[in-house]
Formats: structure tokens, sequence, C-alpha cells
């Protein structure tokens, strides 16, 4: 060991030692007050010891900036899977991400047991045109084992130039073995809402991500759905594999069809991370009835809308359960253009529920599954009206032409849980009529 390592890492302990004794002495001094901000000694000894022991003898020499950074990323990966260290370049990225444009795959991704989990995919991407699932493990990059990368080290590999391919090995819930998955990346230009008319009365809106824009966008699609339709008995609101986003969004989101009463609170150990948001008055809707869709890839400002919905029951929540992340992350920058990426507080929906690691259960369960057409026989069967010297009806109809559209795919077949929700809006507008 040389004479400067011995010299800095002497240094290193004097310095933090000095700390301590400082805050310790403090301590001391008026116990009540500083006795949550004293540095434990013991620990920080092992931590110099350790620190040294790594510059004697590890195989190659490490610099110190790198060894310190590194410490830095333990201490904040081992809290929780949202919280990091983020570099200058790591700061930008994520500043890139949140913009609703960047280049990539398409997969809002979190971190267990040391691989890459898909939260979601988002829509219109190579990963959701490849099938990439909710859930899935990615276990490979290419020919890099994702073990003993970080979250953002994995995140890098995975962003390229447009064009570029890369291959992810995928281990998924009830095949048997890994497989792999090559993906071309692409710009991924993230829309946050889509609408369309499921039929005459009964609209549809998709949320793929909640940007600071989404709630105005919603307004904005909902009252174009009702020029179409000319007003609507019931809305589908889709929040399927949404992993989230701005939590101003989800707030307005929630607010457009509520009329009063708590939205989400947040609960943290300083004030900064306390907050409550209510609802104004006024409901897009006017009232129709509204079932939300959600499944495991509904996550964190997803799971908010869905709570608030379903606390005021003012919709009807179909579907799977909810991803559970129900905790807030605070950017906290710090010097030379790096942050920390930190947990700070927890949501609660209006009655007190806590999203974190529970979801939100849906009112009305209902699995994804595929059903096709069944087998018809080569022979129509033969009905009342094309029976010789039928009677006729009272219009005077003598015969009906029951013609399939062969050339569109039937609603069930698509998505069925689409299917079925649009099913339990017409029951609800019928129940509604006969009132």
């Amino acid at each position: 060991m040389s004479t400067q390592t011995r010299v800095g890492a002497g240094l290193l302990m004097g310095l933090i030692l000095g700390v301590a004794l400082s805050v310790s002495f403090g301590v001391m001094a008026d116990r009540q007050q500083h006795e949550a901000d004293a540095l434990p000694l013991e620990d920080l000894r092992a931590f110099t010891d350790v620190y040294m022991r790594i510059k004697r003898n590890y195989v190659e020499e490490v610099e110190d900036s790198k060894l310190l950074e590194n410490a830095i990323r333990g201490m904040l990966s081992g809290l929780d899977p949202h919280s990091s260290y983020l570099t200058p370049s790591e700061f930008s990225e994520l500043q890139i991400g949140t913009s609703g444009e960047f280049g990539g795959l398409g997969l809002e991704v979190g971190m267990e047991d040391g691989f890459v989990k898909v939260i979601s995919p988002i829509d219109d991407t190579p990963a959701s045109r490849a099938g990439i699932q909710s859930g899935d493990l990615i276990i490979r990059l290419d020919d890099n084992p994702v073990k003993g990368m970080t979250l953002n080290e994995a995140v890098n590999k995975m962003r390229g130039p447009r064009g570029s391919k890369i291959t992810l090995t995928v281990v998924r819930e009830g095949v048997d073995r890994p497989f792999e998955v090559t993906l071309t990346r692409d710009t991924i230009r993230v829309r946050s809402v889509r609408s369309e008319i499921l039929e005459p009365g009964f609209g549809y809106l998709r949320i793929t991500t909640f940007q600071s824009k989404t709630a105005q966008n919603l307004v904005e699609e909902i009252r174009k759905l009702q020029r179409e339709s000319g007003g609507l008995k019931g809305l589908v609101l889709d929040l399927r594999n949404n992993p989230g986003g701005v939590l101003n969004g989800a707030v307005g989101v929630s607010d457009a069809f509520l009329t009063e009463g708590l939205i989400v609170y947040t609960e943290g150990r300083v004030s900064d991370a306390q907050f409550r948001y209510t609802a104004s008055p006024g409901d897009v809707l006017k009232g129709a009835p509204l079932v939300v869709l959600v499944n495991q890839g509904s996550a964190s400002a997803s799971e908010i809308v869905a709570g608030a919905l379903q606390d005021h029951q003012r919709g009807i929540i179909m579907g799977t359960s909810t991803f559970g992340k129900g905790s807030v992350q605070t950017i906290l920058p710090l010097n030379q253009g790096k942050a920390l990426k930190l947990t700070t507080a927890r949501y609660y929906t209006p009655s007190g529920r806590s999203i974190q690691a529970e979801g939100i259960e849906p009112d009305i369960k209902l699995e994804p599954v595929t059903v096709a057409r069944a087998e018809t026989p080569d022979v129509r069967p033969i009905t009342e009206a094309q029976l010789n010297r039928h009677l006729q009806g009272r219009e005077g109809a003598t015969e009906t032409s029951a013609q399939d559209d062969d050339d569109k795919e039937p609603l069930a077949q698509r998505d069925f849980q689409l299917y079925e929700a649009l099913n339990l809006l017409k029951g609800l507008d019928i129940l509604q009529a006969r009132r």
C-alpha cells in the first residue's frame, strides 16, 4: 500500500470519525434534540475498515471517487427498488425519459432480486409489439448478464440509437425456460391519451402514461366523444399496463370525474412530503357510468386514480389486482449535476388505504382470457322468416338478411376484458333507463 493511499485512507477515517465524535458530543449536550441524528461510531469504523482493506488488498487499484460513489449507490439501492443515486448523465436521462420522447424499447421497468422486472410495456412501441408482458424478468441484455447491474446501467444498455438491435433474455411465469426476444430500438413518443366510440353512446378512453397535460387531453377527448355520439351513456377508462408518471396528471384525471372530496394524500417523515389533494366541482361525464380497467401493470399514478374513483363509488374497477407502487420519489439535486432519487412518502387513497405493496383490488375480478369464434356448421340454421308462407310481422317484413361482418374481428376476440366492460356499461344504462 502506497504512502499516498495510507495517508488518504487515514484522512478519510479521521474525517468520518471526527464528524461522528462532533455529532456525538452534540448529542450529549442536548440528547433529546439530537438523538435521532447521532452517527453510529462502530458502524463508521467498520466502513472505514472495509474501505482501507479494499484499497490495500483488492486485485486492482481503485480510485477513491469510485469507491465512494459505489458506497453511495449501495446505501440507496439497499433502501427500496425506487431510490437511487444519479450521476449527471443519469439525471439528464431521467429528465429526457419524463419528457414524453426518448430512444429505446418502450419499457417501464424496476428491479427484483437483481434482475430487471417489466412493470409494463408502453403502447405501440417495440416492446409491446414484440409481446413483452408485465411481470417478465429480463436476465440478459445481449451477452451481458443483468445480475450485478444497477437499474440505471440496465436502462442505459436498453436505450440506443433508432434502428439498432438488442436481444433480451426473458423469464416468464408459466413458461418452462428462458427465451430470447430481439428488438429494434425506435424513437419512443408516448401518446398519453387516445379514445374511440365502441358503440353509439359508449366511449373508450385509454391513458398510457400520466404526463403534465394528461388531464387536459382527457377532457378534450371526452368532449370529442360526446360530440361524435351525441352524448355519452357510459365510458370505459383503460389504465391497464399504465406504469404511472406525473402525480398532478393523476390528480387532474381523478378531479375530472369527481365533484368533491379527497383524491389522494401522502405521508412522510418531513412536512414537505405531506400533501392532500381535493376535487373541485364539475364532472366531465355529468354522472354517466364509468368502468375502469386495471391489471398488474397498472402502477403508481394509475392506482391513485383507481383508488380515488373506487373510494368515492364513482367508477367500477374491473380487471386484476394492480402493481402496488404506493411510494413517492423526490428528485433531490446535488452539486456538479448529480442527484438523489429518494423515496420520501407513501400514497393513501381517500379512505386511508395504503397502496404500497397492496395495490388496488378490483370490484369485479376478470382475468385476461382469449376467446375464439365457435365453429359454425356449413349449413346455416333456418329461421321462421325463411319458411315458405310464414306469417308476416307487424311491419310487413318478409325476410331478414343477416350477414356477418367477417372483415372486422369481434370485440370479444380482440379484447375480452373491454368487451365485458362494455356489457357492464350497457347493463347499467338499461337499469338506469327503467328507473
